[in-house]
């Protein structure tokens, strides 16, 4: 028996909840800034991530290391402001909760109370986990992020899909269920197999995300430049380009120019 989809004025943690109950279908993507957001929530995404991928779309770094807390306020903030349906999720940044729990809820409440933000997102399993529970006993949403997490890349050494052998699938189905009895209300799978992203939604009862997880989760995330084609060197398999602005800009772009030398542009009816 199919269920009617429920209406929401506004997202939240609840919201999220109650899709994954119903079986409707979570939509996420990435936001950086007022214009971007304000587009993403009139067409209807249920979740906007703040992420620390901003370091490599918004600021041309290679890893998404060297984002500060402070920069990551200054995005989350511009993403506020142009929303009125979607729930903000940001990320915390590296260096601002691996190392004291302390340290971890002071980055989240500076989040919240600087941006405005709906929550945060942190990578890791139980080596976070103490972070995590200061950070909920405070009443901040936790969002977990866990198989491929790029605060982790020198550890790791590659961006390759995760939890492929048996030992490390095993710990990830863990720490999923850590994390869902620690109080996180969702979690972000990324790069890990789909027969085991499948196995980890059915066993918890928050939603999980996926990014090169399949479609047996609770909904999808994609970075919003990858996905609407403004960068053009990334090609992963788990990437649907659903327009190729970074043809049609280049092409306005010199059109543009070539306007402005051949004194085209301004024409008559554009000047006062």
């Amino acid at each position: 028996m199919s269920v009617s989809k429920k209406q929401y004025k506004r997202i939240t943690v609840k919201s999220l909840v109650e899709m994954k109950a119903n079986g409707e279908k979570i939509s996420m993507l990435t936001a950086y800034d007022y214009t971007m957001a304000k587009i993403l929530d009139s067409a209807g995404l249920d979740v906007l991530l703040v992420g620390d991928s901003a370091s490599n779309v918004m600021a041309g770094h290679e890893t998404t290391l060297p984002i500060t807390l402070d920069q990551m306020i200054y995005h989350a903030s511009s993403v506020i402001r142009g929303i009125q349906h979607c729930l903000v999720v940001v990320d915390l940044p590296f260096g601002s909760y691996q190392s004291d729990p302390k340290e971890a809820l002071r980055s989240a409440i500076r989040i919240m109370k600087e941006s405005g933000a709906h929550s945060i997102k942190l990578e890791g399993g139980r080596e976070v986990k103490e972070s995590i529970k200061r950070i909920l006993n405070a009443g901040i949403p936790v969002m977990g992020h866990l198989g491929l997490t790029p605060q982790s890349i020198y550890k790791f050494g590659t961006y390759t899909v995760r939890a492929k052998e048996e030992q490390e699938a095993e710990q990830l189905m863990e720490d999923a269920l850590l994390l869902e009895r620690l109080g996180c209300f969702a979690i972000v799978l990324e790069k890990v197999p789909a027969k085991l992203a499948k196995k980890v939604a059915e066993a918890i009862s928050i939603p999980v995300i996926g990014i090169g997880a399949g479609n047996g989760v609770d909904g999808q995330v994609l970075v919003t430049h990858d996905m609407i084609g403004m960068t053009h060197e990334f090609h992963p398999r788990f990437l649907r380009r659903y327009l190729d602005l970074y043809a049609d800009m280049t092409g306005a772009f010199k059109q543009y120019v070539a306007d402005v030398k051949s004194k085209d542009f301004p024409s008559d009816k554009e000047q006062y």
